[in-house]
């Protein structure tokens, strides 16, 4: 079975979804290349008129694709990076199947735009949208930036993404010049990604192409960095998780095998692992912002309030 019967029609036999495919490259809307050292084994992207037709649907509409996303050179070289974003991705597709749960394929969106000024942007390598709970029953709706690494880049370039995602949770866009006084009716001012979210999507790095010690010293850095305290008031609110690939493919992503990189405190070693669902608890950064609390407690000592999160913390 493909990667594209497993999504798309896990019940289907390989020979139709490939009848599909040759169906969809007559019209133009996809084409294919031969991977390199896969043997015979292809990959298919869209087009640049598949483009177009996509970015029509529903689903889609408003979203904007990259640049690179329909030209050929491009997905031969990032063929690898693709598969295993596609590897991921799948992986939580099959887990909410398994579980009764809703994720489909139009869930997993990739690589989706974000601007945060000056020409720059944030582009996830997926946004994927959950939602918890038997479907038709009571649940909750998840939304997750997902970073796949195959450490092909190092420790410090990984955590300079929590950089980044902490720009575009604080991205106002400037207003529109000659316009210095907001209208009657007019929407307030507020930071980009409230125009398409209802609550700022978690953050999930998850870790390959290396070893243990590598995906350790990987969990280090991105902990080093979260210790940041320009980083604080992004981390308070919005929850980041690293896993190893090996251990999301073997057990399922919805089981407790993220890291927190909120609690620089805890050794990754000795630090226990979570569900990246579970609702986000207070970390050792939070604990130490306190305010004392006007009586005592049963022990005779006064207690602390972590600070309430804001609107906006991460669903």
């Amino acid at each position: 079975m493909t990667d594209v019967d497993a999504i798309l029609s896990p019940g289907v036999r390989i020979e139709q979804t490939r009848r599909w495919l040759a169906k969809l490259r007559v019209e133009g809307l996809v084409d294919r290349i031969t991977l390199p050292q896969r043997g015979r084994l292809r990959g298919w992207f869209p087009t640049q008129y598949g483009v177009q037709v996509a970015c029509e649907w529903p689903e889609l509409r408003g979203r904007r694709p990259s640049k690179t996303v329909s030209d050929r050179t491009a997905a031969r070289l990032r063929a690898g990076h693709a598969l295993t974003v596609t590897e991921t991705g799948l992986a939580f597709l099959q887990d909410a199947r398994r579980r009764g749960e809703l994720c489909r394929p139009l869930d997993w969106i990739p690589e989706v735009y974000h601007p945060i000024g000056s020409s720059e942007a944030v582009i996830p390598d997926a946004l994927l949208y959950y939602r918890r709970g038997r479907d038709g029953g009571e649940g909750a709706m998840l939304r997750a930036f997902v970073e796949v690494d195959r450490a092909t880049m190092g420790p410090e370039r990984l955590a300079a993404k929590l950089t980044a995602y902490a720009r575009l949770y604080d991205y106002v866009p400037a207003p529109v010049p000659g316009r210095r006084h907001r209208q009657v009716g007019q929407e307030p001012v507020r930071e980009e990604w409230r125009w398409h979210y209802p609550l700022f999507p978690r953050l999930l790095f998850v870790l390959d192409g290396t070893g243990p010690a590598g995906i350790e010293t990987r969990i280090r850095a991105l902990r080093a960095a979260a210790a940041d305290l320009a980083l604080s008031g992004f981390l308070r609110n919005v929850p980041v998780l690293v896993a190893p690939l090996v251990e999301v493919l073997q057990g399922g992503p919805a089981e407790p095998v993220w890291h927190p990189v909120q609690d620089p405190a805890a050794p990754s070693a000795g630090a226990t692992p979570r569900a990246w669902t579970r609702p986000m608890q207070p970390t050792a950064v939070q604990r130490l912002r306190t305010t004392p609390t006007t009586g005592p407690t049963t022990a005779g000592q006064s207690v602390g309030r972590p600070v309430e999160p804001r609107p906006g913390s991460a669903g």
